[in-house]
């Protein structure tokens, strides 16, 4: 299927297994216990839409945006993210492990208290994203941009953060034993926690 736009319909408990979606377009749909595993999405836009106990589990998505949708209670087990746009999405309750991330934006996406350990999200732009108690433990956020983000009371014990930009992100309470920083990572967390850095 490609070329179709669909606008403020509901997709409830349906079966779309091993669907290739290429091209495609939906506008404030909600999709409400649907089964997408093994899914494949190419260029596809999802733009306020709502995701309520659906299954994503082994999907692959190719350029792909899903631009402030909510995902709740959904299944992303396994899935395969290559330059996708999540920005300004919301995730609760959601199974995100293991995931594979290559590239993409995250821009201003909540993921509050998401349990990421172990994922690769190397490069990822993550500006202003709110990972407020996220369990970010061994997880590789080398490169990323994490500018403005809130990251109040997140584990990051053993990440690598090295090279990723911490300008003004929050990093109040956050726990960094065995986390990887490079200087200008250093740098930004001294000042974050009120620290006077002269060079």
């Amino acid at each position: 299927m490609s070329g179709q736009e669909v606008v403020g319909r509901t997709y409830l408990d349906e079966d779309w297994y091993a669907a290739e979606l290429a091209g495609q377009a939906w506008q404030g749909c909600v999709f409400r216990e649907v089964d997408l595993t093994e899914a494949v999405t190419e260029s596809c836009r999802f733009v306020d839409c709502t995701f309520d106990r659906c299954r994503l589990n082994a999907t692959t998505h190719r350029s792909t945006s899903f631009t402030a949708c909510t995902f709740t209670d959904t299944s992303f087990f396994d899935a395969t993210l290559h330059g996708c746009r999540l920005d300004g999405s919301s995730f609760v309750g959601c199974d995100l492990r293991p995931i594979t991330v290559s590239g993409g934006s995250w821009w201003g996406v909540s993921l509050r208290g998401a349990d990421l350990r172990d994922q690769d999200l190397a490069g990822l732009r993550l500006t202003e994203a709110d990972l407020t108690e996220a369990d970010l433990r061994t997880t590789s956020l080398r490169g990323c941009e994490l500018t403005g983000a809130l990251l109040r009371g997140a584990r990051l014990g053993d990440a690598d953060l090295r090279e990723a930009s911490l300008v003004g992100a929050d990093l109040t309470d956050v726990s960094l034993r065995g986390a990887r920083l490079d200087l200008a990572g250093a740098l930004a967390l001294a000042e974050s926690l009120g620290a006077v850095v002269e060079t």
